[in-house]
């Protein structure tokens, strides 16, 4: 994408209660293919990647951008986190002249239902909340993906809007820094 990240890299990672938010490093490299590979994390998101593309394709030290960050357990990937500007044709309208800030997040399946996603995903939106006062954060996923939409609700994000795409009804919702704690 040609505009800027949601806001500059923190000057060190962020660290929760049991997590660490950090850039990614070459050790975390074959993650990302278990993470882009695994059918549970593609089940709505478009499907699973071949395993053997991704080994071509990912380059030995992940990149690094703003707003991107692994999340890190007991000193191992379990996953990643990230605030990434929306492409001009996917804007929502919530902000139509700069594109909103997107949440995103995707966890190995055997880390599923321990709340590191909540906490990681809290803890990103307070980094933007302080970078970037004010401004809103939006979080699309399928409907029928039911812990995404229970973890939407928990951090506070807002429905705006349904709409059908990729052959199945999606859920776009806004977080404010404003009128919602991060």
């Amino acid at each position: 994408m040609t505009e800027p990240g949601p806001a500059a890299r923190p000057p060190a990672p962020i660290r929760t209660e049991r997590l660490v938010l950090r850039e990614p490093e070459a050790r975390d490299r074959a993650v990302f293919v278990e993470l882009l590979a695994s059918p549970e994390v593609g089940a709505y998101l478009g499907g699973p990647r071949p395993r053997e593309e991704l080994e071509r394709a990912l380059p030995e030290t992940p990149e690094r951008r703003p707003g991107l960050f692994v999340i890190e357990l007991d000193g191992a990937m379990i996953g990643t986190v990230e605030l990434n500007r929306r492409d001009p044709e996917r804007r929502s309208g919530v902000l139509p002249d700069t594109g909103e800030a997107e949440l995103g997040y995707l966890l190995l399946p055997e880390t599923w239902g321990r709340g590191y996603a909540a906490e990681a995903c809290r803890a990103v939106l307070g980094w933007f909340a302080a970078a970037r006062p004010g401004e809103p954060v939006v979080l699309c996923t399928q409907t029928a993906n039911s812990r995404s939409m229970r973890l939407a609700a928990k951090l506070g994000f807002t429905e705006v809007q349904r709409y059908e795409a990729w052959g199945a009804e999606q859920w776009r919702g806004v977080w404010s820094p404003v009128t919602r704690p991060a």
